[in-house]
């Protein structure tokens, strides 16, 4: 089994875009979307859900009220200010640090699971679909990202699918790490632009410090051909391919409107360099064409 993760360093680049055409392409495959803070690729895969597990993110606390004798010490040791004026503890505020149950003489507070999420198993036109929904607000995104990328696993060993194509989060954070880690090849998707690509040479440091063989999409290519030529000089410095260079095209938007992925919109003419691509991805990491 293999896996391929899409990332950015930023928003917007196009990343969600060419992994739902990625779908429409691959065979025997498993999609996992492990932007767990912004999910978007079930938009245009329009899944079918089978399956929701519930994710216990971050702890929070709660209060015994006939042990409590109203100290005051919890709240005053709470640098949250998660615990009001009655000392009810406010769900939405605690951080779950433990610091109340620690100097509460009479045990009156206790620490419990909190659901913080969904880890949902769906089928799509294209095969399994698993993704992940972390609720407003909430924290421990990079565990959650884990859970999906690990169920992913379990989907795909038990429907026999030998590759596992993941959307992963922007930036460089832990979501980003936990999406990208053990990983057969990473292909980052950046645009013509300073911070395209001030952003492609963070994620690029991220993924050399990982170890992970990683190759390039320059998406929006035509908006700035000057940039473009920096960005394609700089991965020739650093040794890394260009798999693809994809030109400025409204049907990206007239396709995504219409449910489709770029693949199946019909009256796309840059599907066949998102196609040529694939096809360089495939040779690179050794897939069934």
């Amino acid at each position: 089994m293999k896996e391929i993760t899409i990332i950015s360093g930023k928003g917007g680049t196009g990343k969600t875009t060419i992994t739902a055409a990625f779908a429409s392409l691959a065979k025997n495959t498993v999609m996992a979307d492990c932007d767990v803070d912004a999910p978007d690729l079930h938009i245009i895969l329009d899944p079918m859900v089978k399956q929701r597990f519930p994710f216990y993110g971050m702890k929070v606390a709660i209060r015994d009220e006939a042990k409590c004798t109203q100290c005051g010490e919890c709240r005053k040791r709470c640098k949250f200010d998660a615990i009001d004026e009655r000392f009810n503890i406010i769900d939405d505020v605690c951080e779950g640090c433990g610091v109340c149950q620690l100097v509460c003489r009479e045990k009156a507070i206790r620490l419990i699971d909190r659901i913080s999420g969904s880890i949902i198993v769906s089928e799509t036109r294209f095969g399994p679909f698993v993704h992940g929904e972390l609720r407003i607000a909430e924290e421990a995104s990079g565990k959650l990202v884990t859970l999906v990328r690990k169920k992913a696993k379990e989907v795909a060993m038990e429907k026999g699918r030998d590759l596992i194509i993941i959307d992963g989060p922007p930036g460089i954070g832990c979501p980003a790490i936990a999406a990208i880690s053990g990983s057969n090849l990473v292909l980052a998707v950046t645009e013509p632009t300073v911070s395209g690509a001030h952003d492609l040479e963070r994620v690029l440091s991220l993924t050399n410090h990982f170890g992970i063989e990683t190759v390039v999409c320059i998406n929006k290519s035509s908006i700035n051909p000057d940039n473009t030529n920096k960005i394609r000089e700089f991965c020739e410095s650093r040794g890394l391919e260009v798999v693809g260079e994809i030109p400025y095209d409204n049907c990206v938007t007239k396709s995504m409107v219409a449910g489709m992925t770029l693949i199946e919109f019909t009256d796309c003419p840059i599907a066949k360099d998102v196609k040529n691509m694939w096809s360089r991805i495939q040779n690179r990491i050794e897939i069934e064409n």
